[in-house]
């Protein structure tokens, strides 16, 4: 065994010079200067501290606040879990009831339960291969059916590039005296879009933006934007309440750097030139006739079903890619999702061109893992995720209750919650999905 394990394959796979479209959004680091990695500071007078920020760190944040035109922007370098996590301890504040879109991170799902909030969970809707959209008439019927609802927490873009209209779901929101929480992890990129279309320009009180992920930041990168400036008041308190004492001096002056690029170093007409560019693919796509996710899209992100052009399953999706050297940022079995940023080379476009060339519908349409209707909740978040545990193999789990998020590709949609009972249509199909144990509350049969 390699003395340097973990070092030495990252070395290995940064050698063998394979296009990303995944994160980090800097693509390999090009964008980084070469002293970088000589401010691995702490905080001292002169460095500032990231929670009781007053110096060059607080000036930082303004700069970010001027980026995203926002009431406060604080940054995270505990990632965008730590904005999440932030968001929802002011939901709490409020009282009252959680609208919350069931395709949830995992990361929401454990805040919610140390928080104990209990959340009224809505579906999205309106997609048979990827995860759907919440819908602004269905977020309004949930207000009249509980009208102490006090915050909505969506996820918007998803992880397939999905958009809720957000406009629209933040006035219905409004209009009931509710603060609209967005988990935009993956639309950092959005406010610098032809339309801007990032959810803080459309209405949203407060988003957990994770820069790493689409912009040139390091992995850890995030950022929690307020529009609202109520809402800033305690929202660095919030978020130590769950961060390190030790934050990355590296990820916040990446942070730093990516700010200034986007404000004067023509990160946005780079940024526009990309969307250009992927809007061609995704037509080049289209006119294959590949599927791709309908109605509003991230327009970096190119999601393809290969699935209904003959290769499906994640062994056979990864093949298909590997000829061409690429790097998914994920492929579900049905669907592989690849992220493009300005820091793609043109030989990296090149290749998913070529790939997409390759890529034609199969003859026999191809049949989507089915839906599944919400399963009963019989134990509250918070009781089932800090109950004693035990791990059961999928088929012996109908009947146990869930002590952990179950979802075959995270971030879809969960199909199943914590402390909801685990049916036979579940098991079965998490057995379809390669899902071979659970963790279920022990002592519950």
């Amino acid at each position: 065994m390699s003395r340097r394990p973990l070092y030495e394959k990252l070395l290995s796979l940064h050698k063998q010079n394979r296009s990303s479209f995944h994160t980090p959004g800097h693509k390999y680091g090009t964008f980084f200067p070469a002293e970088m990695m000589l401010l691995d500071f702490t905080e001292l007078p002169e460095t500032d501290a990231l929670f009781e920020a007053n110096g060059v760190i607080l000036s930082a944040e303004q700069k970010l606040s001027e980026l995203y035109s926002t009431a406060a922007s604080c940054i995270s370098a505990g990632g965008c879990s730590l904005a999440i996590q932030a968001m929802l301890r002011t939901a709490k504040d409020r009282g009252g009831k959680l609208l919350c879109a069931r395709n949830a991170h995992r990361s929401a799902v454990n805040a919610m339960a140390l928080l104990d909030i209990q959340p009224v969970w809505l579906y999205p809707k309106g997609s048979s291969h990827y995860t759907g959209r919440i819908q602004p008439e269905d977020i309004a019927a949930a207000f009249r059916e509980h009208p102490d609802i006090t915050a909505c927490y969506l996820t918007s873009p998803s992880y397939y590039g999905e958009m809720c209209d957000i406009g629209a779901i933040a006035r219905i929101c409004h209009n009931h005296d509710a603060i609209l929480l967005v988990d935009n992890a993956h639309g950092s990129h959005l406010a610098f879009m032809e339309q801007n279309c990032h959810p803080i320009a459309l209405g949203a009180d407060m988003t957990a933006c994770s820069l790493h992920k689409t912009m040139p930041v390091l992995t850890g990168g995030a950022v929690l934007n307020i529009r609202t400036p109520g809402l800033a008041q305690h929202a660095k308190a919030y978020m130590s309440l769950f961060a390190s004492t030790s934050p990355s001096y590296l990820i916040m002056s990446s942070i730093d750097l990516c700010v200034d690029y986007m404000l004067y170093n023509g990160g946005k007409a780079d940024y526009l030139r990309c969307e250009y560019t992927v809007a061609a693919l995704k037509k080049l796509a289209a006119d294959r006739g590949v599927p791709q996710a309908e109605g509003l899209c991230d327009p970096l992100r190119l999601t393809l079903n290969t699935a209904a052009c003959g290769i499906a399953g994640e062994d056979k999706q990864q093949s298909f890619f590997d000829d061409f050297k690429i790097d998914c940022e994920f492929c579900d079995g049905e669907n592989a999702v690849l992220i493009c940023t300005p820091f793609n080379r043109e030989k990296d476009f090149q290749r998913l061109r070529s790939a997409i060339l390759q890529l034609q519908p199969a003859d026999k349409p191809y049949a989507p893992f089915p839906a599944l209707s919400a399963p009963p909740c019989v134990m509250s978040l918070r009781e089932a995720v800090l109950s004693p545990f035990e791990t059961v193999p999928v088929h012996q789990a109908a009947g146990r209750i869930a002590a952990d998020t179950v979802c075959p590709c995270p971030p879809g949609v969960p199909l199943i919650m914590p402390g909801e009972k685990i049916t036979s249509a579940a098991a079965a199909l998490l057995s379809r999905r390669n899902i071979t144990s659970l963790h279920v509350v022990a002592g519950h049969k």
